[in-house]
Protein backbone atom coordinates (compact mmCIF):
# COMPACT_ATOMS: atom_id res chain seq x y z
CA UNK A 1 0.00 0.00 0.00
CA UNK A 2 1.09 3.51 -0.73
CA UNK A 3 -0.20 6.23 0.77
CA UNK A 4 -0.28 8.91 -2.39
CA UNK A 5 -1.78 11.82 0.21
CA UNK A 6 -3.38 12.22 3.15
CA UNK A 7 -6.87 11.27 1.50
CA UNK A 8 -5.71 9.05 -1.18
CA UNK A 9 -4.09 5.68 -0.36
CA UNK A 10 -3.42 2.76 -3.49
CA UNK A 11 -2.88 -0.50 -3.77
CA UNK A 12 -2.07 -0.45 -7.32
CA UNK A 13 1.34 -1.32 -8.88
CA UNK A 14 -0.06 -1.13 -12.64
CA UNK A 15 -1.15 2.47 -12.65
CA UNK A 16 -1.04 5.23 -15.35
CA UNK A 17 -0.91 8.74 -14.84
CA UNK A 18 -4.18 9.80 -15.88
CA UNK A 19 -6.18 7.00 -13.46
CA UNK A 20 -3.98 8.39 -11.04
CA UNK A 21 -4.65 11.87 -11.58
CA UNK A 22 -8.89 11.17 -11.49
CA UNK A 23 -8.01 9.67 -7.70
CA UNK A 24 -6.05 11.92 -6.71
CA UNK A 25 -8.99 14.50 -8.16
CA UNK A 26 -11.92 12.88 -6.36
CA UNK A 27 -9.59 12.64 -3.42
CA UNK A 28 -9.87 16.49 -2.65
CA UNK A 29 -13.69 16.06 -2.36
CA UNK A 30 -14.75 18.05 0.91
CA UNK A 31 -16.25 14.97 2.49
CA UNK A 32 -13.99 12.42 1.95
CA UNK A 33 -12.88 10.43 4.96
CA UNK A 34 -10.81 8.58 5.98
CA UNK A 35 -9.30 8.95 2.30
CA UNK A 36 -10.37 7.19 -0.83
CA UNK A 37 -8.31 3.40 -1.64
CA UNK A 38 -7.54 3.10 -4.49
CA UNK A 39 -7.74 -0.92 -5.47
CA UNK A 40 -5.20 -3.01 -8.13
CA UNK A 41 -7.17 -3.33 -10.98
CA UNK A 42 -7.57 0.74 -10.79
CA UNK A 43 -8.27 2.45 -14.44
CA UNK A 44 -9.98 5.41 -15.97
CA UNK A 45 -14.11 6.15 -15.24
CA UNK A 46 -16.51 8.72 -15.68
CA UNK A 47 -15.96 11.14 -12.85
CA UNK A 48 -14.37 8.51 -10.10
CA UNK A 49 -11.74 5.76 -10.66
CA UNK A 50 -13.13 2.33 -11.54
CA UNK A 51 -12.03 0.48 -9.16
CA UNK A 52 -11.53 2.55 -5.94
CA UNK A 53 -13.57 2.17 -2.46
CA UNK A 54 -14.82 5.49 -1.66
CA UNK A 55 -15.92 6.93 1.77
CA UNK A 56 -18.35 10.10 2.07
CA UNK A 57 -19.67 12.45 4.89
CA UNK A 58 -23.63 13.11 4.67
CA UNK A 59 -22.90 12.64 0.72
CA UNK A 60 -22.92 10.55 -2.15
CA UNK A 61 -21.39 11.37 -5.39
CA UNK A 62 -23.63 9.34 -8.24
CA UNK A 63 -21.34 8.82 -10.74
CA UNK A 64 -18.72 7.29 -8.26
CA UNK A 65 -21.35 4.55 -7.42
CA UNK A 66 -21.20 3.73 -11.13
CA UNK A 67 -23.92 3.39 -14.33
CA UNK A 68 -24.15 -0.03 -14.00
CA UNK A 69 -25.82 0.11 -10.28
CA UNK A 70 -25.43 -3.34 -8.09
CA UNK A 71 -23.09 -5.14 -10.91
CA UNK A 72 -21.62 -8.13 -9.90
CA UNK A 73 -20.85 -11.90 -9.99
CA UNK A 74 -22.35 -15.11 -8.81
CA UNK A 75 -21.21 -18.36 -8.67
CA UNK A 76 -21.95 -21.99 -7.66
CA UNK A 77 -19.85 -24.89 -6.90
CA UNK A 78 -21.34 -27.93 -8.15
CA UNK A 79 -20.76 -31.43 -7.22
CA UNK A 80 -19.29 -32.27 -10.63
CA UNK A 81 -15.72 -32.95 -11.65
CA UNK A 82 -14.12 -32.41 -14.85
CA UNK A 83 -14.29 -36.02 -15.49
CA UNK A 84 -17.54 -36.35 -15.66
CA UNK A 85 -18.04 -34.11 -17.95
CA UNK A 86 -18.95 -34.53 -21.96
CA UNK A 87 -16.14 -34.18 -24.30
CA UNK A 88 -18.05 -31.82 -26.40
CA UNK A 89 -18.56 -28.87 -24.77
CA UNK A 90 -20.20 -26.59 -27.60
CA UNK A 91 -23.61 -28.10 -27.36
CA UNK A 92 -23.29 -26.71 -23.54
CA UNK A 93 -22.29 -23.60 -24.84
CA UNK A 94 -24.71 -22.83 -27.42
CA UNK A 95 -27.67 -24.01 -24.75
CA UNK A 96 -26.66 -21.27 -22.59
CA UNK A 97 -26.58 -18.81 -25.63
CA UNK A 98 -30.37 -19.73 -26.25
CA UNK A 99 -31.41 -19.71 -22.95
CA UNK A 100 -30.31 -16.48 -21.37
CA UNK A 101 -30.59 -13.32 -24.09
CA UNK A 102 -27.11 -11.88 -24.45
CA UNK A 103 -25.72 -7.97 -25.73
CA UNK A 104 -26.82 -4.66 -25.02
CA UNK A 105 -30.32 -4.03 -24.90
CA UNK A 106 -31.31 -7.75 -24.97
CA UNK A 107 -34.52 -8.70 -23.76
CA UNK A 108 -37.04 -11.69 -22.88
CA UNK A 109 -39.80 -12.26 -25.17
CA UNK A 110 -42.25 -13.13 -22.09
CA UNK A 111 -41.32 -12.92 -17.83
CA UNK A 112 -40.53 -16.98 -17.38
CA UNK A 113 -42.21 -19.04 -14.35
CA UNK A 114 -38.60 -18.27 -12.49
CA UNK A 115 -38.63 -14.91 -12.98
CA UNK A 116 -42.01 -14.34 -12.52
CA UNK A 117 -41.77 -14.04 -8.36
CA UNK A 118 -38.79 -12.11 -8.78
CA UNK A 119 -40.13 -9.70 -10.77
CA UNK A 120 -42.95 -9.36 -8.15
CA UNK A 121 -40.35 -9.28 -5.49
CA UNK A 122 -39.01 -6.44 -7.00
CA UNK A 123 -42.54 -4.61 -8.17
CA UNK A 124 -43.69 -4.88 -4.18
CA UNK A 125 -40.08 -3.41 -3.11
CA UNK A 126 -40.67 -0.27 -6.02
CA UNK A 127 -44.31 0.45 -4.48
CA UNK A 128 -42.58 0.62 -1.13
CA UNK A 129 -40.10 2.69 -2.03
CA UNK A 130 -42.74 5.53 -4.34
CA UNK A 131 -41.32 4.99 -7.91
CA UNK A 132 -41.78 3.32 -11.16
CA UNK A 133 -39.07 1.32 -12.75
CA UNK A 134 -41.13 1.94 -15.70
CA UNK A 135 -40.78 5.42 -15.92
CA UNK A 136 -36.87 4.59 -16.06
CA UNK A 137 -36.53 1.42 -18.23
CA UNK A 138 -39.82 0.43 -19.75
CA UNK A 139 -38.65 -3.42 -19.92
CA UNK A 140 -36.86 -4.01 -17.14
CA UNK A 141 -39.07 -7.03 -16.22
CA UNK A 142 -38.35 -8.19 -19.65
CA UNK A 143 -34.89 -7.55 -18.97
CA UNK A 144 -34.22 -9.48 -15.74
CA UNK A 145 -32.62 -12.78 -16.45
CA UNK A 146 -30.44 -11.31 -19.42
CA UNK A 147 -26.88 -10.88 -19.66
CA UNK A 148 -25.57 -7.99 -21.50
CA UNK A 149 -22.31 -7.17 -23.35
CA UNK A 150 -18.57 -5.42 -22.69
CA UNK A 151 -17.04 -7.50 -19.75
CA UNK A 152 -19.99 -9.19 -19.02
CA UNK A 153 -19.63 -13.08 -19.25
CA UNK A 154 -20.98 -16.29 -18.27
CA UNK A 155 -18.50 -19.16 -17.29
CA UNK A 156 -17.86 -22.88 -16.26
CA UNK A 157 -15.11 -23.45 -14.73
CA UNK A 158 -12.87 -25.55 -12.76
CA UNK A 159 -11.08 -25.09 -9.55
CA UNK A 160 -7.61 -26.63 -8.29
CA UNK A 161 -9.46 -29.69 -7.34
CA UNK A 162 -10.90 -30.05 -10.68
CA UNK A 163 -14.76 -29.59 -9.51
CA UNK A 164 -16.48 -27.54 -11.46
CA UNK A 165 -18.02 -23.90 -11.09
CA UNK A 166 -20.54 -22.32 -12.83
CA UNK A 167 -19.58 -18.77 -12.78
CA UNK A 168 -21.12 -15.29 -14.01
CA UNK A 169 -20.85 -11.45 -14.46
CA UNK A 170 -23.99 -8.96 -14.80
CA UNK A 171 -25.85 -6.35 -13.20
CA UNK A 172 -28.96 -3.90 -13.55
CA UNK A 173 -29.12 -3.98 -17.21
CA UNK A 174 -31.25 -0.49 -19.09
CA UNK A 175 -33.33 0.12 -15.89
CA UNK A 176 -29.80 0.38 -13.21
CA UNK A 177 -28.41 2.62 -15.75
CA UNK A 178 -31.20 5.16 -16.40
CA UNK A 179 -31.35 5.58 -12.56
CA UNK A 180 -27.65 6.61 -12.62
CA UNK A 181 -27.95 8.83 -15.47
CA UNK A 182 -31.01 10.47 -14.32
CA UNK A 183 -29.53 11.22 -10.67
CA UNK A 184 -25.70 12.18 -11.90
CA UNK A 185 -27.87 15.06 -13.95
CA UNK A 186 -29.91 15.91 -10.84
CA UNK A 187 -26.83 16.34 -8.76
CA UNK A 188 -25.85 18.17 -11.75
CA UNK A 189 -28.16 20.41 -12.03
CA UNK A 190 -28.42 21.52 -7.95
CA UNK A 191 -24.34 22.26 -8.24
CA UNK A 192 -25.40 24.71 -11.35
CA UNK A 193 -28.30 25.93 -8.84
CA UNK A 194 -26.07 26.74 -5.87
CA UNK A 195 -22.76 27.70 -7.79
CA UNK A 196 -21.02 25.00 -6.29
CA UNK A 197 -17.36 24.26 -7.91
CA UNK A 198 -16.18 21.14 -9.03
CA UNK A 199 -12.95 19.91 -10.17
CA UNK A 200 -15.26 17.41 -12.41
CA UNK A 201 -18.60 17.69 -13.29
CA UNK A 202 -19.65 14.12 -12.63
CA UNK A 203 -18.06 14.39 -9.38
CA UNK A 204 -21.56 16.21 -8.50
CA UNK A 205 -23.51 15.40 -5.27
CA UNK A 206 -26.30 14.91 -3.47
CA UNK A 207 -26.25 16.10 0.22
CA UNK A 208 -27.88 12.97 2.56
CA UNK A 209 -31.38 14.84 4.36
CA UNK A 210 -32.50 16.06 1.02
CA UNK A 211 -35.46 14.84 -1.10
CA UNK A 212 -32.95 14.12 -3.96
CA UNK A 213 -30.57 11.98 -1.86
CA UNK A 214 -33.39 10.09 -0.12
CA UNK A 215 -35.29 9.19 -3.93
CA UNK A 216 -31.91 8.35 -5.11
CA UNK A 217 -31.09 5.93 -1.97
CA UNK A 218 -34.22 4.42 -2.62
CA UNK A 219 -34.20 3.35 -6.21
CA UNK A 220 -30.29 2.80 -6.22
CA UNK A 221 -31.40 0.22 -3.60
CA UNK A 222 -33.38 -1.32 -5.90
CA UNK A 223 -31.69 -1.60 -8.41
CA UNK A 224 -28.94 -3.11 -6.01
CA UNK A 225 -31.67 -6.14 -5.60
CA UNK A 226 -32.85 -5.89 -9.33
CA UNK A 227 -28.94 -6.80 -10.43
CA UNK A 228 -29.17 -9.44 -7.47
CA UNK A 229 -32.03 -10.95 -8.86
CA UNK A 230 -30.54 -10.67 -12.45
CA UNK A 231 -27.93 -13.01 -11.50
CA UNK A 232 -29.68 -15.29 -9.73
CA UNK A 233 -32.11 -15.84 -12.51
CA UNK A 234 -29.42 -16.10 -15.37
CA UNK A 235 -27.51 -18.52 -12.81
CA UNK A 236 -30.67 -20.90 -12.15
CA UNK A 237 -30.98 -20.76 -15.85
CA UNK A 238 -27.24 -21.90 -16.40
CA UNK A 239 -27.93 -24.70 -13.58
CA UNK A 240 -30.72 -26.46 -15.91
CA UNK A 241 -28.64 -26.12 -18.79
CA UNK A 242 -25.61 -27.71 -17.62
CA UNK A 243 -27.48 -30.32 -15.48
CA UNK A 244 -29.46 -31.44 -19.02
CA UNK A 245 -25.87 -31.37 -20.61
CA UNK A 246 -24.56 -33.63 -18.19
CA UNK A 247 -27.27 -35.85 -17.35
CA UNK A 248 -28.99 -36.53 -14.16
CA UNK A 249 -29.02 -34.51 -11.08
CA UNK A 250 -26.58 -31.59 -10.20
CA UNK A 251 -25.98 -30.42 -6.26
CA UNK A 252 -25.13 -27.04 -5.72
CA UNK A 253 -22.65 -27.18 -2.74
CA UNK A 254 -22.00 -23.53 -2.20
CA UNK A 255 -23.27 -20.21 -3.76
CA UNK A 256 -21.51 -16.37 -3.62
CA UNK A 257 -23.36 -14.00 -5.21
CA UNK A 258 -21.59 -10.04 -4.52
CA UNK A 259 -21.85 -6.70 -5.90
CA UNK A 260 -18.88 -4.37 -6.90
CA UNK A 261 -20.90 -1.39 -8.29
CA UNK A 262 -22.88 -0.42 -5.13
CA UNK A 263 -22.83 1.94 -2.13
CA UNK A 264 -23.71 1.42 1.97
CA UNK A 265 -23.69 2.85 5.14
CA UNK A 266 -20.97 1.64 7.49
CA UNK A 267 -18.55 2.43 9.84
CA UNK A 268 -14.78 3.48 9.60
CA UNK A 269 -12.26 4.91 11.88
CA UNK A 270 -14.81 5.44 14.19
CA UNK A 271 -17.40 7.66 11.76
CA UNK A 272 -20.53 6.98 10.08
CA UNK A 273 -19.93 6.92 6.14
CA UNK A 274 -21.45 6.32 2.92
CA UNK A 275 -18.97 3.94 1.16
CA UNK A 276 -18.91 3.77 -2.69
CA UNK A 277 -17.43 0.75 -3.87
CA UNK A 278 -17.11 1.58 -7.53
CA UNK A 279 -15.64 -1.35 -9.44
CA UNK A 280 -14.59 -2.95 -5.60
CA UNK A 281 -16.23 -6.13 -3.89
CA UNK A 282 -16.65 -5.68 0.19
CA UNK A 283 -14.17 -7.91 1.69
CA UNK A 284 -14.67 -8.06 5.48
CA UNK A 285 -13.02 -10.78 7.59
CA UNK A 286 -14.39 -13.82 6.47
CA UNK A 287 -16.42 -12.64 3.57
CA UNK A 288 -16.81 -14.21 0.68
CA UNK A 289 -16.07 -12.79 -2.71
CA UNK A 290 -15.71 -13.63 -6.42
CA UNK A 291 -12.81 -11.90 -8.09
CA UNK A 292 -12.44 -12.71 -12.10
CA UNK A 293 -9.99 -12.18 -14.50
CA UNK A 294 -10.54 -11.32 -18.10
CA UNK A 295 -11.25 -13.22 -20.82
CA UNK A 296 -8.81 -16.69 -20.83
CA UNK A 297 -7.63 -16.16 -17.81
CA UNK A 298 -7.83 -17.09 -14.01
CA UNK A 299 -10.28 -16.34 -11.92
CA UNK A 300 -10.59 -16.30 -7.57
CA UNK A 301 -12.80 -17.37 -4.66
CA UNK A 302 -11.54 -15.18 -2.44
CA UNK A 303 -11.62 -14.52 1.52
CA UNK A 304 -11.51 -10.72 2.53
CA UNK A 305 -8.87 -10.53 5.00
CA UNK A 306 -10.92 -7.07 6.42
CA UNK A 307 -7.96 -4.79 6.22
CA UNK A 308 -8.59 -1.29 7.93
CA UNK A 309 -7.23 0.74 5.43
CA UNK A 310 -8.85 -0.29 2.59
CA UNK A 311 -12.21 0.03 4.17
CA UNK A 312 -12.33 -3.70 4.02
CA UNK A 313 -12.54 -3.90 0.51
CA UNK A 314 -10.83 -6.19 -2.72
CA UNK A 315 -10.41 -5.22 -5.99
CA UNK A 316 -13.38 -6.61 -8.63
CA UNK A 317 -11.23 -8.09 -11.49
CA UNK A 318 -8.31 -7.40 -13.57
CA UNK A 319 -8.96 -4.08 -14.35
CA UNK A 320 -8.47 -2.12 -18.37
CA UNK A 321 -5.39 -1.28 -19.79
CA UNK A 322 -6.29 -0.60 -23.32
CA UNK A 323 -9.59 1.44 -24.16
CA UNK A 324 -11.80 -0.91 -26.20
CA UNK A 325 -11.01 1.38 -29.39
CA UNK A 326 -7.83 0.95 -28.25
CA UNK A 327 -7.34 -2.55 -28.11
CA UNK A 328 -9.42 -3.30 -31.58
CA UNK A 329 -6.54 -1.23 -32.89
CA UNK A 330 -4.13 -2.91 -31.30
CA UNK A 331 -5.31 -6.65 -30.84
CA UNK A 332 -6.41 -9.40 -33.51
CA UNK A 333 -8.70 -12.21 -33.85
CA UNK A 334 -5.70 -14.28 -34.23
CA UNK A 335 -4.35 -13.01 -30.79
CA UNK A 336 -7.60 -13.74 -28.89
CA UNK A 337 -7.70 -17.43 -30.95
CA UNK A 338 -4.19 -17.88 -29.33
CA UNK A 339 -5.56 -16.93 -25.61
CA UNK A 340 -8.69 -18.51 -25.91
CA UNK A 341 -6.68 -21.94 -26.71
CA UNK A 342 -8.94 -24.85 -24.83
CA UNK A 343 -11.49 -22.75 -23.87
CA UNK A 344 -15.08 -23.33 -25.83
CA UNK A 345 -16.39 -19.85 -27.12
CA UNK A 346 -17.99 -18.34 -29.80
CA UNK A 347 -15.21 -17.11 -31.97
CA UNK A 348 -16.29 -13.79 -33.45
CA UNK A 349 -13.64 -10.36 -34.03
CA UNK A 350 -16.68 -8.68 -31.78
CA UNK A 351 -14.61 -10.18 -28.40
CA UNK A 352 -11.13 -8.47 -29.57
CA UNK A 353 -11.75 -5.32 -26.86
CA UNK A 354 -11.94 -8.53 -24.19
CA UNK A 355 -8.64 -9.80 -25.36
CA UNK A 356 -6.69 -10.25 -22.35
CA UNK A 357 -4.11 -8.19 -23.38
CA UNK A 358 -6.59 -5.77 -23.35
CA UNK A 359 -6.08 -5.92 -19.20
CA UNK A 360 -3.96 -5.88 -16.24
CA UNK A 361 -2.47 -8.72 -15.68
CA UNK A 362 -4.58 -10.61 -13.15
CA UNK A 363 -1.72 -12.79 -11.37
CA UNK A 364 -0.29 -9.23 -10.65
CA UNK A 365 -4.08 -7.61 -9.33
CA UNK A 366 -3.65 -10.51 -6.96
CA UNK A 367 -0.24 -10.39 -6.19
CA UNK A 368 -1.25 -6.81 -5.14
CA UNK A 369 -4.03 -7.96 -3.51
CA UNK A 370 -2.65 -9.79 -0.73
CA UNK A 371 -3.18 -8.12 2.46
CA UNK A 372 -6.63 -7.64 1.06
CA UNK A 373 -8.33 -11.05 0.36
CA UNK A 374 -7.05 -14.96 0.72
CA UNK A 375 -7.17 -17.01 -2.30
CA UNK A 376 -10.03 -19.88 -1.40
CA UNK A 377 -9.87 -21.47 -4.99
CA UNK A 378 -8.55 -20.69 -8.12
CA UNK A 379 -10.32 -21.08 -11.41
CA UNK A 380 -9.64 -22.38 -14.76
CA UNK A 381 -11.85 -21.69 -17.80
CA UNK A 382 -14.08 -24.30 -19.59
CA UNK A 383 -16.48 -22.60 -21.61
CA UNK A 384 -17.29 -18.91 -22.04
CA UNK A 385 -20.02 -17.09 -23.22
CA UNK A 386 -20.33 -13.52 -24.31
CA UNK A 387 -22.61 -10.60 -25.88
CA UNK A 388 -21.84 -8.56 -28.53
Amino acid sequence: MQKISKTLASWASILDEKTLEQARTTATMPFIYPHLALMPDAHLGLGATVGSVIPTLRAVMPAAVGVDIGCGMIAVLTDKTVDQLPDDRTPLRLAIERAIPLSAGAANNRIVATAAPRVAELEAMAERAGFDPAQRAGRWKEQLGTLGSGNHFIEVSADELDRVWLFLHSGSRGVGNKIAQTYIDIAKKLAAQWFISLPDADLAYLVEGTPEFSRYIAELRWAQHYALLNREEMMDRVVRQFTEWVGGDVAQLERINCHHNFTQKETHFGKEVWVSRKGAISAKAGELGLIPGSMGTASYVVEGTGNAMALESSPHGAGRLYSRSAARKTFTQDQLREAMVGIEFRDTDAFIDEIPHAYKPIDEVMADAADLVTIRHTLRQLVNVKGD
